[in-house]
């Protein structure tokens, strides 16, 4: 491949490659730099982003698999794996299905067509979903069972626990079960989705007749048992076991022949047609109760069911032999979060304790949070969750935020929150003080619409304005903005973040955020506000970058400029950390960047779709991935930009969904430690002596977890810990 003649025209900081609608805020059409670059660029350089999702489960299967990991973590991998894959399959190869069977699905960007990729995520999701079973039955169950720790079958039982079972099942288990038969008289029952289920085969023993039956095993109950806990030990029963049992007592003067266990995975992806609801709330809540009843796109089935239960089951079901997935019992491995959940904390990481940033604190070595507002007029402070304390820190700004006579109005987005949000307690107790209190609630964030609703509904009866964004658009940009009465001014107080004002996963995800009282920051936030809750349709920003009108050209236009800076000899680099890469504009301006031979250096915890490492495509990026006891969740984005480094924070992932279809904002960081800071978390993750798993040219994922002698290499996250404990006075990370 020669190198590429003269670049077309930059897309300037601010320019948008689509008119602005009358809200200032449009559905932004992919951007591609025109000219000979894309011309020159080879067809197969975009990995599938399906397959590639499916690798990144395969990473989290490995540290199922990684014997050095605490056993019960090793459990809760399994755990994680099996309610991953539910939710691709719920909305991925769902969506894929529903395009396909209406004509709309067109050829991947990495060039297969729908029904290979299709076909291609059947055959790997087939080896997966073997390959986790395995790895239970072979390898955690039995290390389990050496830390008296057992799932054990009825039989196993002692004539005592057998009989306190029974006990269980008439008091607990019996009330809530409906067995539905199957004749002519009583069609094939409807199937929840994620529902785990006994197919029965009883006989009258009069008429020799046999019959099919189905019972629910009730979702409300213990997954696993807990039979007795005896010292140190556990042992579990399979709720489905206890009820097999007692199938006689649901079926009464039948003859129970055979029974199996099954689970269908459903079409559970919304499409509310927000253009035509009066009422968004009304439109989605209507849609909540529609997708209980999505078609069917996964069967998991006991591996030793009769093929005429498997026929009946795929007949009645309407699924394929491909969409069948023959399982070793127990099916549906999200219970064992029930197991991980025990305590013993020889089989867990070392507890960890999130301590108050150092300049929250006033130099104090306490946990409770100095007056944040000060703090923040005294510098910007950037925090790292969760080694820095969320409840003394964010939470904190908006409790204060809430109490403080002299604040006048706080605005706030909220796209997940947890069920006993201080953040919500604290909106509502700031709107009953005489406050002015916007909330922006996102109710369409997957699988958290009817929680969202819920919140929505008691802000509003609290007096808070509760407004639902754009249509057409979700929210998903982080932000918070506090305005305060001080010595004649008004001054806006400013978070803008990576991750969901929540609580409790702010103590499981790595997210940045950044406290700021700075005057272009709050000027911003103003204005996306007032963009977002009202109309505003030539907003223009200063030190953010928003989608879907700004963000992808942004971004690419600083990429672009690491290209010059670099043929001009200045120092020039990226370095890049976020869940996601898919978009193929974003990643031809990187391809453009590695050809010209920019340093690139990317940490992506999820899906990537660039192909590093191609000779004349790709020599120069390095792709890396982290995983391990915290969900790495952040985004940086940092440039060398010819020796004056700058970096920004935010919410967006490099999607088409992110960059086109939400409301996004990263914001720059202008303090530059904070800018070195930001650029050394990426630097440390790509780092070939931190543990981490390489991607390849070919799409493959290779893990490098030691050294050459055979020793382990860093512990991103572990490092963290200890660097966090030692609070260093710079923070530095290297």
């Amino acid at each position: 491949m020669s190198q590429p003649a003269t670049r077309t025209s930059r897309l300037r900081h601010g320019e948008s490659s689509t008119r602005a609608s009358s809200t200032g805020l449009t559905r932004a059409a992919t951007v591609t730099s025109a000219g000979a670059d894309e011309a020159e660029l080879p067809a197969d350089r975009f990995l599938d982003r399906e397959l590639s999702w499916l690798a990144f489960n395969e990473r989290v299967l490995e540290l199922a698999e990684d014997e050095t990991q605490p056993l019960l973590e090793r459990v809760r991998f399994l755990a994680i794996f099996a309610s991953n894959l539910d939710e691709f399959f719920m909305v991925r190869v769902a969506g894929l299905k529903r395009r396909i069977a209406t004509g709309l699905a067109v050829t991947a960007a990495s060039g297969l067509e729908p029904r290979e990729v299709l076909d291609a995520i059947s055959e790997r999701a087939h080896e997966l979903t073997a390959r986790h079973a395995r790895v239970f039955t072979e390898s955690v169950r039995p290390a389990l069972a050496q830390q008296n720790i057992t799932l054990v079958r009825w039989h196993d039982l002692s004539d005592a626990e057998q009989a306190r079972l029974h006990a269980f099942f008439r008091q607990n288990v019996f009330p809530v079960l409906t067995p539905l038969a199957v004749d002519p008289a009583h069609p094939f029952p409807y199937i929840s989705g994620l529902s785990l289920n006994l197919a029965v085969v009883v006989q009258n023993p009069t008429s020799g007749k046999e019959h099919f039956a189905r019972v629910k095993v009730p979702p409300l109950l213990p997954r696993f048992v807990e039979v007795d806990t005896t010292g140190r030990g556990a042992r579990f029963v399979p709720l489905e076991e206890i009820i097999a049992v007692h199938l006689d007592q649901l079926f009464p003067g039948m003859t129970v022949l055979q029974h199996h266990t099954f689970r269908v995975t459903r079409n559970e992806d919304l499409e509310v047609e927000e253009d035509d609801a009066e009422n968004l709330l009304q439109a989605l809540e209507k849609e909540l109760l529609r997708r209980r009843f999505g078609p069917p796109v996964r069967l998991e089935l006991a591996a030793d069911a009769e093929s005429r239960v498997r026929d009946l089951l795929v007949r009645e079901l309407g699924v394929h032999d491909k969409e069948v997935y023959d399982l070793p019992e127990p099916l549906d491995l999200r219970g064992l979060n029930d197991v991980a959940d025990l305590e013993r904390n020889d089989l867990h990481y070392p507890k960890f304790v999130p301590r108050t940033h150092r300049q929250l604190t006033e130099g104090r070595e306490t946990a409770k949070p100095s007056d944040v507002f000060a703090a923040i007029r005294q510098r910007d402070i950037l925090l790292h969750h969760p080694y820095d304390s969320f409840s003394t820190s964010v939470q904190a700004f908006l409790e204060q935020a809430a109490d403080d006579p002299q604040v006048l109005a706080i605005k706030q987005t909220l796209y997940r929150t947890s069920g006993d949000s201080p953040i919500i307690d604290a909106l509502i107790d700031a709107a009953e003080s005489g406050k002015q209190v916007l909330a922006l609630v996102e109710i369409k964030a997957r699988f958290d619409e009817q929680a969202n609703i819920t919140w929505a509904r008691k802000l509003e009866q609290a007096g808070v304005h509760v407004v639902y964004g754009i249509v057409g658009l979700k929210t998903h940009a982080k932000l918070s903005l506090v305005v305060r009465q001080e010595a004649g001014r008004l001054r806006r107080y400013c978070h803008v973040g990576t991750g969901n004002y929540n609580p409790k996963t702010a103590r499981l995800y790595e997210d940045l955020g950044l406290l700021t009282c700075d005057d272009d920051v709050g000027e911003d936030l103003a204005k996306l506000f007032n963009q977002l809750s009202g109309y505003a349709p030539k907003t223009t920003y200063r030190r953010l970058l928003v989608a879907p009108h700004y963000l992808r050209n942004g971004l690419i236009d600083h990429i672009e400029r690491e290209v010059d800076h670099h043929r001009a000899g200045r120092p020039a680099a990226v370095r890049l950390k976020f869940n996601s890469l898919v978009d193929e504009a974003i990643i031809d301006a990187l391809y453009r960047a590695s050809r010209a031979g920019v340093p690139v250096d990317i940490s992506v915890r999820g899906i990537c779709a660039l192909r590093p490492g191609v000779p004349g495509l790709s020599e120069t990026i390095r792709v890396r991935s982290v995983l391990g006891r915290f969900l790495e969740h952040s985004r940086v984005f940092w440039f060398a930009n010819g020796g004056d480094p700058l970096a920004y924070i935010g919410s967006a992932d490099m999607m088409h969904r992110n960059l086109d279809r939400r409301v996004e904002a990263l914001v720059r960081l202008t303090d530059p430690e904070l800018i070195a800071t930001a650029g050394e978390l990426v630097a440390l993750a790509v780092d070939d002596r931190t543990s981490s798993w390489h991607l390849g040219p070919d799409g493959v994922w290779t893990r490098h977890a030691v050294d050459e002698d055979g020793k382990p290499l860093r512990d991103l996250q572990q490092h963290l810990i200890d660097l966090n404990r030692g609070q260093p006075a710079t923070r530095r990370l290297t």
